[in-house]
């Protein structure tokens, strides 16, 4: 799928090493939240957590019977890795300047697997909560990324953005199979081209540095 950069009306922006440089350590995360899941019962001991995301973790654990009790236990185990990587959160490279190009000419959406409130926390400690029109944590997506969840919740929230008006960017293959699933170009930031393409995700486009990002908008 291929943007018209003419008629771009929306980005939606993953946060994590996107837009901010998180210390989040997404490993420790995932071993404990996959410890949890095991020693709950609801995944086996022998999974490959190294071929999952903490996220596809969840998906898996739902499918084997995952009680809300259960996954609101595992997401204050996430969110306590949030917290805290988010402390000392600082912006990527150009994360300013092309947010102040972009903010009044376009709606910006911020679609993140983090709880609403580390999210809202990064962004306030960073300066740049008031450049977005929306913020999307995982509380207010149906399923986490890679599911299209918060990107379909973004296309609903602004009727007034063209369906084909819509443009990602981020840094993981998840952020690319939402993108893609929800029917957005997605623009990958940074990372490998053959790691997003062992994952099924096709790019619009490669970036290496964020003001990259306005050639095509």
């Amino acid at each position: 799928m291929r943007a018209n950069v003419n008629t771009v009306q929306g980005i939606v922006f993953d946060m994590d090493n996107t837009l901010l440089q998180s210390h989040i350590d997404f490993q420790a995360m995932k071993r404990e939240v996959a410890g949890y899941l095991i020693d709950s019962g609801v995944l086996s001991a022998s999974i490959s957590i190294a071929d999952h995301t903490t996220s596809t973790l969840l998906e898996r654990a739902k499918a084997q019977g995952l009680t809300d009790e259960m996954y609101d236990a595992a997401m204050r185990i996430a969110q306590k890795h949030e917290v805290a990587g988010m402390e000392e959160a600082g912006l990527e490279t150009g994360a300013r300047e092309l947010l102040s190009t972009l903010a009044g000419k376009y709606t910006l959406v911020i679609v993140t697997n983090n709880s609403y409130q580390a999210a809202r926390h990064a962004l306030e400690i960073t300066q740049i909560d008031h450049f977005f029109d929306l913020v999307i944590g995982r509380e207010q997506m149906q399923a986490m990324k890679p599911s299209p969840s918060g990107y379909l919740a973004a296309k609903r929230q602004f009727p007034q953005v063209q369906e084909e008006a819509w443009l990602s960017i981020g840094d993981s293959w998840i952020d690319g199979r939402a993108s893609m699933e929800a029917g957005i170009p997605f623009i990958s930031y940074g990372g490998s081209q053959e790691a997003l393409s062992d994952k099924g995700v096709q790019a619009f486009a490669h970036i290496q540095h964020l003001l990259e990002l306005l050639a095509y908008v």
